[in-house]
């Protein structure tokens, strides 16, 4: 018998045991304190993320609101055509991987980069002072961000038209007009967003890492590169690893406001800032057909589910430590 195996086995005969369900009577009324506190965020999340599950079958159904929804007539996979046989599906996919992956990947470097950039300042009053002023963009609502790039790339009073191209003798720009500036545009205004997010993530990771550690390295004649890469990045790894499974998880996702609210919806800017929310938004705006909305949504989900399930697949095959499951 492997091990696996008898620890099945050990575990169902301590189940089957008597005294099993008095013993955790006991340690339910021992902590019941911590179950009394958990449980409002799992009414929340059972609430929130477990009970609209229901509404899956809205993307198998052709929906009659007179009817309701159970009451509704099946349309098998029809809803999902809207998204594949379109002539942007293409378009819109490969806008919505590519940003997003080129996101994934130059967010995390340059969160891991600022985080270890804060953890050497000794200061602790700057030290909070840069802490707060780089979550401050996260905070920002995705709409008042829109207005802040309007007033930047605003044709007629914008302040690069106005303020910084006339010192290079460069013409104002049609910014809202001419689709090849925007994948530059959205990538920094995601970066200015979301990298103190997750520096904020990192750096609490590198002030958990034991001093002990740079010590020995600094007595060993390690300098402070060489104790950046041989100290904090493997142990800053696990961290590293769970943020980037979650973000290829909703790599089918898209940031909605940065996409429809930063380029205020621009036509000519369509090819370029298209992704697959947007889409679907416009569609369900245009035509009302929430069965589409709900299959695209299905769809988003199924894929980001299998894209997280093949990425820890292969890290814990290279490395079982750093694996989320």
């Amino acid at each position: 018998m492997d091990t696996k195996a008898e620890v099945l086995y050990e575990s169902a005969k301590a189940i089957s045991k008597p005294g099993t369900l008095r013993k955790s009577v006991k340690t339910f009324k021992r902590y019941r304190a911590l179950f009394l506190m958990i449980l409002p965020g799992m009414l929340y999340l059972i609430i929130n993320n477990y009970l609209p599950m229901f509404g899956v079958i809205i993307a198998f159904k052709n929906i009659n609101y007179r009817k309701g929804i159970l009451g509704s007539d099946w349309a098998g996979l029809k809803n999902f055509e809207y998204l594949f046989k379109t002539s942007d599906a293409w378009v819109i996919t490969r806008n919505t991987v590519l940003y997003n992956g080129f996101f994934i990947v130059i967010n995390l470097a340059l969160a891991v980069a600022v985080a270890i950039m804060l953890n050497e300042v000794r200061n602790r009053f700057m030290s909070r002072f840069y802490q707060s002023v780089i979550l401050l963009p996260y905070l920002i609502s995705m709409v008042i961000v829109g207005y802040l790039a309007l007033a930047m790339l605003n044709v007629e009073n914008g302040f690069i038209n106005h303020h910084i191209l006339p010192l290079f003798g460069v013409d104002p720009i049609s910014w809202y007009s001419e689709s090849k500036y925007w994948p530059f545009i959205l990538t920094l205004i995601n970066i200015w967003k979301n990298v103190g997010y997750l520096c904020i993530i990192f750096l609490a990771a590198i002030v958990g890492i034991d001093h002990e550690y740079y010590e020995a390295a600094t007595l060993d004649g390690a300098n402070k590169w060489q104790q950046i890469r041989t100290i904090t990045l493997p142990l800053l790894a696990p961290a590293i690893t769970i943020m980037a499974l979650l973000s290829i998880g909703r790599i089918f996702y898209s940031d909605f406001g940065l996409f429809y609210q930063v380029p205020l919806n621009s036509g000519p800017l369509q090819s370029t800032t298209d992704v697959i929310d947007t889409y679907v938004y416009r569609g369900l705006m245009t035509l009302g057909d929430i069965g589409m909305s709900s299959a695209a949504g299905l769809y988003q989900s199924v894929v980001g589910f299998i894209l997280v399930l093949i990425s820890n697949f292969i890290i814990r095959r290279k490395s079982p430590d750093q694996a989320l499951f």
